[in-house]
């Protein structure tokens, strides 16, 4: 106590006997001498007091250093998000300073090396990226040889972290020929766990292992667990954990070491040994719990060792309710992580691992109805399958909706405006990385995405402060009193590893049917979704499409909900490239596809991504005018012949605002679509690939998804008359990456789109169908069913172009609204009353007039 009472007032004598900058070096230096709880608060206190009064560049460069110096023994004690902080206040000193200028601090070795670490660590994969991409550029720019290989290392940290192997592999190959000493060693070692990873044990195992023997036995240990020999990789395990007293590892490398000897002992079924190494796990994260069992979430930091040793110790528990209380420690904590995460990329890379999680606790709530019989557990099992559904279209949705409540805010006008920002640099990234792959704009991009996700954490606290999260809570008797309103029955699925879910909630009941995904499941479900590929497939073997469309109604449990006749349905996984209106209810042998029972001839169907948006009211935009855009490619092999027959039809039945051929441009979209209702779309689009996001062509120019989620607007209705606008890269939880899904995140609710490629006449009549019932009904929902069943009554279309290929395609995800009263025939009707009563005053008058001058006369 002497000794710290000494060096605050020596340090605090120096911070007023000398100048502000040899203040913070002394301050710096005295902590790093003596680092320990209690100076570190001291340095915090002292560092306050800096901050403020620091004007120099020469001030500023001594705030880094204290800066660097102070998120390093945050790393080091495990406070990841608090050393995050700090190195990321550090980088933005050092850069809004150019400090560059004016020292050869190593940033790359002091700040940025580091941070893209802890990025990783963290799960915020988009900042590791663009933080490690930016000091690779610094270091190839000064021909820094070292910190070239570490920057490749670390890169290739993070993507062995989120799977992509080969991409692994291929950036340690290429460090691997500029790299000696230490650094080679570390690359090996890489490449020898991304090798495992992919089963290619025979070339891990001949590649020279130069590392420790606590490595070779630990490499064994996975190799061996990997291969299904568990007594070996015990044995492996073992003998490693013999060394373990010889050889420096953090406290979370050591956390995650007994992890690894918690997994053997579980599939050895030694449960007892599997909760004695989570426990060890447990007190070397959290050193101040001594007892037994779990800790409480006010023990818990961001830190994802924390999720596997939950998941694990969720799954040996006998009690239910143990069980789930341990999951919800590791949802809990998976929260605290996502606290960091400012790109909707890092959000849905991490979904995964959350509904793996959410399965479990679904089948466990099952178990436990099936013996108590108590229905409450089936709707907690339904808010287990919706609370890690679309979660990123659904915040981006709540941050809308909160502005709209209180659009004069500042700070919520702020949030806004970088999230945007932030999606139209990451559009400018992908393109650039897609087409000159330029190291320098590459550079520039990642430093503004870098710039923005630090101002979006920094608005962070200041909103949580003012708006306090309230997730939306909704209740079973919410969902069934609007189902009541609508006449409707709501069937949700959840698509998870083991077995499909289908929750069925009607407006006095809820149910839950469990289908086994086995892998011929899984295939019949494919074979489906790939009758659609050509129009061939179907009319070459229409009993084969028969046979699969009554087989597919039955796995997925529809005839359980026959008698309902508007059905709202949420699918999940594969089940969002199946178009459920193109099923049939019954057996049937008839060629005729007029004749076929299809599900819409005895149901009016609406999809939606979640529960939350079929209950989410929203303010319909006034302005129900439609903006079309049509650019053709006349003279083109691209040329879309029918796409003009649409936007005359649609003239016919819309008052209408055209954009044909060039005027179909970009730029005319984002100038004038926020001013109108409904937005419709006929051209060309793709659904991406693992390389290409999914884009929307222009007369002009491609839109990619990014650059539509950095757009903002609230029409009625958006129709997507374009190939494959509900196709896209298809994430656990968030669902496709498509066209469909960019124009959800700008702000629609209520939309028309395809899940294939077709440009055919039967598009145009579909559309032209389309809108003549919505302009007397005014409901998207009962417009587009009805124009499908006129499509197939149509007497003038053949039986092959009444094929499900050409009218299936189109599906609607929104509102089911009823049809709105069409007052123009009462409007017509009175006005001509009006005119016929004034037509007989006037006359009546005249008369009047006449027979008066006779009179007169």
């Amino acid at each position: 106590m002497k000794i710290f009472v000494f060096v605050f007032f020596l340090t605090c004598g120096i911070s007023y006997s000398q100048n502000l900058e040899e203040a913070i070096y002394t301050a710096t230096e005295t902590f790093i001498g003596n680092p320990n709880e209690a100076s570190l608060n001291l340095l915090i206190r002292q560092e306050s007091s800096f901050k403020t009064e620091a004007k120099t560049k020469d001030e500023q460069l001594a705030l880094v250093f204290l800066l660097c110096h102070k998120a390093y023994y945050l790393n080091e004690h495990s406070l990841l998000k608090n050393a995050i902080t700090s190195y990321e206040d550090a980088l933005k000193r050092f850069n809004n300073n150019e400090l560059s200028k004016i020292s050869d601090f190593d940033i790359i070795e002091s700040c940025l090396k580091p941070l893209g670490n802890l990025y990783t660590k963290t799960g915020d994969f988009t900042n590791a990226v663009s933080t490690i991409n930016q000091y690779i550029f610094l270091a190839e720019k000064t021909k820094n040889i070292k910190h070239q290989i570490s920057g490749a290392i670390n890169l290739a940290k993070l993507y062995q972290t989120i799977g992509k192997h080969e991409t692994t592999l291929k950036i340690i190959n290429d460090a691997l020929k500029l790299s000696d000493g230490n650094q080679k060693v570390l690359l090996q070692n890489i490449k020898i766990a991304s090798l495992i990873a992919l089963n290619k044990y025979e070339a891990a195992s001949t590649l020279k292992n130069p590392t420790s023997n606590f490595e070779k036995f630990r490499n064994n240990f996975i190799i061996e667990f990997q291969k299904g020999h568990y007594d070996n990789a015990l044995t492996s395990y073992n003998k490693a954990e013999e060394l373990i007293r010889d050889t420096y590892l953090s406290s979370r490398d050591l956390a995650k070491f007994y992890v690894d000897g918690a997994k053997i002992h579980h599939v050895l079924n030694n449960t007892n040994e599997t909760q004695n190494y989570l426990q060890r796990a447990i007190k070397i994260l959290v050193p101040n719990f001594t007892a037994d069992g779990l800790p409480s979430k006010k023990d818990l930091y961001a830190e994802n060792t924390f999720i596997d040793i939950f998941d694990l110790y969720a799954s040996i528990q006998p009690s239910t309710e143990t069980a789930l209380k341990s999951y919800n420690l590791s949802f809990h904590v998976s929260e605290l992580l996502q606290q960091g995460w400012t790109s909707q990329e890092s959000k849905i890379l991490n979904q995964a691992n959350n509904r793996n999680r959410s399965e479990n606790c679904i089948e466990l709530l099952l178990n436990s109805f099936n013996q108590t019989k108590n229905k409450a557990l089936l709707f907690e099992a339904f808010q287990y399958s919706e609370n890690n559904k679309v979660s990123v279209l659904k915040s981006i949705h709540h941050k809308k909706k909160r502005l709209k409540q209180f659009p004069k805010d500042s700070l919520l006008i702020k949030e806004l405006q970088l999230i945007k920002s932030q999606e139209l640099y990451t559009n400018l990234l992908i393109k650039e990385n897609l087409r000159s792959n330029r190291a320098s704009q590459v550079h520039a991009l990642s430093e503004k995405l870098s710039k923005i996700s630090l101002e979006l954490k920094s608005l962070k606290p200041k909103l949580e402060q003012k708006y306090p999260e309230n997730k939306d809570v909704y209740t079973l008797e919410t969902i069934q009193q609007k189902l009541a309103i609508d006449q409707a029955i709501l069937v949700a699925y959840f698509y998870g590893k083991n077995n499909l879910y289908q929750f069925i909630i009607s407006e006095k009941n809820i149910n839950v049917n469990r289908i086994e995904l086995t892998n011929t499941t899984k295939q019949n479900i494919v074979q489906y979704i790939h009758l659609f590929d050509e129009a061939s497939i179907i009319n070459n073997n229409i009993k084969n499409y028969t046979n699969q469309a009554f087989s597919i109604f039955n796995l997925l449990k529809l005839n359980t909900i026959s008698s309902y006749k508007n059905l709202v349905i949420i699918p999940d996984g594969l089940l969002n490239f199946i178009p459920f209106e193109t099923l049939l209810s019954s057996k049937t042998s008839t060629t005729s596809f007029e004749k076929m029972p299809f599900i819409i001839k005895s149901q009016t169907i609406t999809y939606n991504s979640s529960a939350y948006f079929y209950l989410t009211e929203r303010l319909p935009n006034e302005n129900n005018k439609l903006i079309g855009f049509f650019p053709v490619f006349e003279n083109s092999n691209q040329k879309l012949t029918y796409s003009i027959d649409e936007a005359h039809g649609i003239e016919e039945e819309m008052p209408s605002k055209i954009f044909m051929n060039e005027e179909a441009s970009k730029a005319n979209f984002i100038k004038y679509a926020s001013n109108y209702g409904i937005l419709h779309l006929s051209t060309h689009a793709s659904g991406g690939d693992f390389i290409n996001p999914a884009n929307l062509f222009f007369y002009d120019d491609n839109m990619y998804l990014n650059e539509l989620y950095s757009l903002d607007f609230n029409p009625n209705l958006v129709v997507l008359s374009a190939c494959e606008t509900g196709i896209g890269k298809l994430y656990k939880g968030e669902g496709a990456m498509s066209l469909a899904r960019g124009f959800q995140y700008a702000g629609a609710e209520n939309l028309l789109f395809s899940l294939w490629q077709i440009n055919d006449l039967s598009t145009s009549k579909i559309m032209n169908a389309f809108y003549a019932n919505y302009g007397s009904s005014q409901s998207a929902f009962l417009a587009n069913h009805q124009s499908k069943i006129d499509y197939l009554a149509n007497e003038t279309i053949s039986n092959a172009k009444k094929s499900p290929y050409y009218w299936g395609a189109f599906v609607y995800y929104g509102k089911l609204e009823s049809t709105k009263p069409n007052y123009t025939l009462f409007y017509v009707i009175f006005g001509i009353s009006i005119a016929l009563v004034v037509l007989f005053l006037f006359l009546k008058h005249k008369t009047h007039d006449r027979n008066a001058r006779r009179i007169s006369s």
